[in-house]
């Protein structure tokens, strides 16, 4: 059963010389998987991604799937250890991108809690950023999630 949160989620990019920082604060849905939960919320014009809903597979801090639909089309793996190759969609267009994941730290369960994770893309095996996300669950209205 899927059942309404609230989503504070902060974003970070870095190419090396410049930093951009990017915080939203959404209603989103949470719903409890075999293998850990589900997280999906709406994009919002702050973000960049206005149209699309994004949604996160997590895997305790083994794993994260990252999908956006919408106006842009995108599918991120971030796993620890290996590098994946996917398809990383903008409103520019979309392309393919090497993510090597850097660290998931997980303490989201039933109630809420906290999923920060960091990883980095390079287009052709040249660097393009580091990217860190931090994710607040919380109940919306008071509710257990």
């Amino acid at each position: 059963m899927k059942k309404d949160v609230t989503i504070s989620l902060i974003s970070t990019q870095s190419d090396g010389n410049d930093t951009e920082q990017t915080e939203l604060i959404t209603q989103g849905k949470y719903k409890k998987t075999a293998d850990g939960y589900v997280l999906s919320y709406d994009e919002t014009e702050a973000t960049g991604f206005e149209g699309a809903v994004t949604r996160l597979e997590v895997t305790g801090s083994k794993k994260i799937v990252m999908t956006r639909s919408g106006t842009v089309s995108s599918n991120l793996v971030i796993e620890p250890g290996k590098k994946h190759h996917c398809h990383y969609g903008t409103p520019y267009g979309a392309f393919m991108v090497g993510v090597n994941a850097k660290e998931i730290r997980n303490t989201v369960t039933e109630r809420g809690g906290h999923l920060e994770f960091r990883y980095v893309v390079d287009v052709n095996s040249s660097y393009i950023g580091d990217f860190a996300i931090s994710i607040d669950v919380k109940a919306s209205e008071s509710k257990e999630i």
